[in-house]
């Protein structure tokens, strides 16, 4: 792709996320009703901005569920506002991030501190109060990103919100695939990769489709284990890809950006 085009894709990038900086006094006024349409909005006006095209096969729930799906760029947290009014999991520094990190906090983000696995049943009981509230909250329980070719086991601990709210729990898989239907690692951001790097390549890609295939829910039967659950969604999300061929654009190691593996702390169920 000419360098022309991709500039002008990054210039109508910063312009999507300056307006929504600009809007960020509404957005803190806003029901959660409206503040979930806001987002959506923004979610799509950037996936249009970058070239990105996306499609949801099946349905995502509205309200009282937990979404879990595999996790490979920062592009996932997107195309999952692009069609669901849910709450995210973030790490910490988020937070803090330049206008990203005010918006997230606006549109109710769950910041966890990787540091301190000790808060983890604190933030297990703060997503099944969101949830029990009758609120949507997606989370990616590989715990970190992974290239698309493979994946990570899913770690149990939120999965015990959604058994202790009662509310079922919604597969969801993510999908990258160039024009013809390959499969590519080209928005991968894992190991020493820079978000700098990823977001070049994604607005140099020709054709880049997002697929968030939405599976039937799981519901927990009251007192069921977190870790049956997960191993039970990860078969869903994880299953068998449609396309078996790929094109390799980007890092492919099987590494993530944050290897510590965050303890379980919660008591067996």
């Amino acid at each position: 792709m000419s360098p022309i085009r991709v500039a002008v894709r990054g210039a109508s990038a910063l312009a999507v996320v300056a307006l929504a900086a600009a809007t960020l006094p509404a957005i803190l006024l806003l029901t959660p009703a409206g503040r979930g349409r806001l987002l959506r909005f923004f979610a799509r006006a950037l996936l249009a901005a970058i070239g990105v095209r996306h499609a949801l096969r099946g349905r995502l729930p509205r309200q009282g569920a937990l979404i879990v799906a595999n996790h490979v760029s920062w592009l996932d947290v997107v195309v999952l506002l692009a069609y669901a009014p849910a709450r995210l999991l973030a790490k910490r520094e988020v937070r803090s991030w330049p206008v990203v990190g005010a918006l997230a906090a606006a549109a109710g983000t769950v910041f966890v501190d990787r540091f301190r696995p000790r808060a983890l049943p604190g933030i297990v009981a703060d997503v099944t109060a969101a949830l029990r509230a009758g609120g949507v909250v997606a989370v990616f329980p590989e715990g970190t990103t992974w290239c698309g070719r493979t994946g990570g086991r899913f770690r149990p601990a939120m999965f015990q919100a959604a058994i202790d709210a009662g509310v079922p729990v919604a597969p969801v898989t993510l999908r990258f695939r160039l024009a013809g239907g390959a499969q590519t690692t080209v928005a991968a951001f894992i190991g020493d990769d820079t978000l700098l790097a990823s977001l070049r390549r994604v607005l140099s890609a020709r054709d880049l489709h997002v697929t968030a295939q939405a599976h039937p829910a799981l519901h927990p039967c009251p007192g069921a284990s977190r870790r049956t659950l997960a191993r039970a969604a990860q078969s869903v999300v994880q299953g068998p890809a449609v396309s078996r061929s790929w094109t390799v654009d980007g890092p492919v190691a099987p590494a993530s950006i944050d290897d510590r593996d965050t303890p379980e702390l919660l008591t067996a169920a």
